[in-house]
């Protein structure tokens, strides 16, 4: 078993690794890719030292089985060809793919299956909050049928990148020491703030992160389901929050709601009022499950439940999903 990442250097990159070595991953062969800035970075997997080498258009794929990209949707657009004409199957992290008919779009927990037909010898990783979203929506739907979605993301600064959870990190020490604030990476300042924009707007009002939310969510589950999404970025360093209102066509008891959840894969059912129970980014950074809590009645919606759910966007959002499709192949063949 031969794998490749490419854009081993970023914070992904290396989680990439860190969730290959805890799972055991299968492989003989590890080979990192970069780009001129991260060529020659050595980095340390399971005691070998491997240097990251310059992505390049050649035959560097030759003999790769599972290539994991994240290196952006221009890079992954550039070098699909590259990557997989040699039967390399590339599960790329980018928005690149995500929509492309011949493409899946894949979540081992809902539609792992989708998996297994790839014309183009490519499976996209959903965006982090859709992921998060849908592993807690996939027991709900199988109650009864999900119509609408209302959702409200707190998104961390890690879905920026490794850059973007040391700028907010520099913020609240230049703050601290009175000196001026650097804002490179965001629109405004993150410390002490919350910036109701993810990516940029389009047309509709809605920024491309929201409508990622809509188009993503109806082809995982294969779904009509309608979602309203309003994402914006919060001042936690690692993992994202959502509160979630979901419609169904049969009205859902709370406890019904809750033992599904509970009996889910992915999923970590955290939810008693009574002691203060719930799910928070300061908990649930490095942890692999998308954990929830705060499931009650919509008061506003007699055939609505709504819940707060929390994940770390670094891993089930972006690595681990990414690592848990490349398990599901290999335990089909």
């Amino acid at each position: 078993m031969k794998v490749a990442i490419v854009g081993a250097s970023g914070a992904v990159g290396q989680e990439f690794l860190r969730v290959l070595d805890e799972r055991n991953f299968p492989l003989d062969e590890l080979v990192l890719f970069g780009s001129e800035r991260s060529a020659g970075t050595k980095y340390t997997f399971r005691g070998k030292e491997y240097e990251v080498k310059l992505l390049r258009h050649n035959d560097d794929f030759k003999g790769v089985d599972y290539a994991f990209v994240s290196a952006g949707a221009s890079t992954s657009k550039e070098f699909a060809e590259t990557i997989t004409k040699h039967g390399a199957v590339m599960i790329d992290n980018s928005s690149a793919f995500r929509m492309d008919p011949d493409v899946p779009l894949v979540v081992p927990e809902c539609n792992a299956e989708d998996a297994l037909v790839r014309p183009r010898g490519i499976i996209a990783n959903p965006n982090c909050t859709t992921i998060m979203m849908v592993v807690v929506l996939k027991p709900i739907e199988a109650l009864s049928h999900i119509t609408r979605i209302h959702v409200a993301s707190y998104q961390s600064a890690s879905g920026a990148g490794a850059q973007a959870m040391l700028e907010l990190e520099n913020q609240y020490r230049e703050i601290v020491e009175q000196k001026p604030v650097t804002v490179k990476k965001f629109a405004y300042q993150l410390a002490y703030n919350v910036i109701p924009q993810i990516d940029v707007f389009t047309d509709n009002g809605y920024t491309k992160e929201e409508m990622k939310m809509f188009n993503e969510t109806r082809k995982i589950l294969h779904s009509d389901v309608k979602c309203s999404a309003m994402c914006v970025r919060i001042s936690a360093l690692r993992s994202h929050s959502e509160a979630v209102w979901i419609e169904t066509e049969k009205p859902l008891g709370v406890e019904q709601v809750q033992a599904a959840l509970a009996a889910a894969p992915g999923v970590t059912l955290q939810d008693d009022p009574a002691t203060q129970t719930y799910p928070m980014p300061l908990f649930t950074g490095g942890k692999d499950d998308i954990y929830v809590g705060r499931v009650r009645k919509d008061l506003a919606d007699d055939n609505g439940i709504t819940l707060w759910l929390s994940g770390d966007q670094i891993k089930k959002g972006a690595a681990l999903n990414a690592v848990q499709i490349a398990e599901y192949l290999i335990s089909r063949k």
